[in-house]
């Protein structure tokens, strides 16, 4: 079976029984960084007979055919990343992928996960979240991807290197503004960890205070839709396009009250007071 396992962010005290158990006892792990993942074996205190597979973002594709293989010929394979789970921005959907489509079984040893943790660290709300990976990389492309999320209602949970953590926060607050609530979560659970919480622009005069080292991830106050603010011009342009939709004025202007949480008064106003300009 195809095993996902989420090993420790930093302290090696969050490994569970189960995945010690599942290193002890498998023939194959698939692993980000052989390197650290032997480096996790060493501070757990126990032994591996399994043989390492390399597997990150890199060599993805290429290696996917040989693990099915594995698991095809009736072998486990254990598959863990540098940390928190394998598949949330790191390799493992698209082999997880492979194994449904192929009727492999699957088994997940949950534990540890940067999302979840980051999100409790914050302290902005919890009910509804969504977690988007990392940004772009170029300014042009991250300030639109930004821009395209700027009314998400839901709080937002972002990665991020730290090299290009100051460049995201600015970007950020031509986005959504100075004063969206944040917080800039760093080396979780390790002994340098660091929870920075403030508005935008707090935030980023913290980063520009100091050299930013670790891992990153950044958790987004949702928008209000209580605080839009939508111009005359753009509550005109919608009444009229509903209009020559096919409807009446009464029911357009009623509608767009509706989808703009104004009272219908204000928009009946708003016409008026732009009749001349749209005869």
């Amino acid at each position: 079976m195809l095993i996902l396992a989420a090993v420790p962010l930093g302290n090696t005290g969050d490994a569970s029984s189960r995945l010690k158990e599942s290193i002890e006892t498998v023939e194959f792990v698939a692993a980000e960084d052989s390197r650290r993942f032997t480096r996790l074996c060493q501070d757990l205190g126990i032994r591996h007979q399994a043989k390492i597979i390399s597997f990150f973002e890199g060599n993805e594709g290429e290696r996917l055919e040989g693990l099915i293989e594995i698991l095809e010929s009736g072998k486990d394979l254990l598959v863990v990343t540098d940390a928190g789970a394998p598949g949330i921005s790191d390799p493992g959907y698209r082999l997880a992928r492979e194994a449904v489509a192929r009727n492999i079984r699957i088994k997940v040893l949950p534990g540890p996960s940067a999302v979840t943790t980051a999100l409790l660290l914050s302290g902005l709300p919890s009910a509804t979240f969504c977690f988007d990976g990392f940004p772009p990389r170029t300014s042009g492309s991250r300030l639109s991807w930004f821009g395209n999320r700027a009314e998400e209602e839901r709080t937002i949970i972002i990665f991020e290197a730290p090299h290009r953590l100051l460049e995201s926060l600015e970007d950020m607050k031509v986005a959504f503004g100075g004063d969206r609530k944040i917080a800039v979560c760093r080396e979780m659970t390790k002994t340098y960890e660091e929870v920075a919480r403030g508005s935008i622009a707090e935030i980023i005069d913290w980063a520009n205070s100091k050299e930013i080292l670790g891992e990153i991830t950044v958790v987004i106050e949702g928008f209000n839709p209580d605080l839009r603010e939508y111009g005359d011009d753009e509550i005109v342009t919608k009444v009229l396009g509903r209009e020559s939709a096919g409807e009446l004025r009464k029911e357009a202007i009623v509608a767009v009250a509706k989808e703009l949480g104004v009272p219908k008064r204000i928009v009946f106003d708003i016409m008026v007071a732009q009749k001349d300009k749209i005869r």
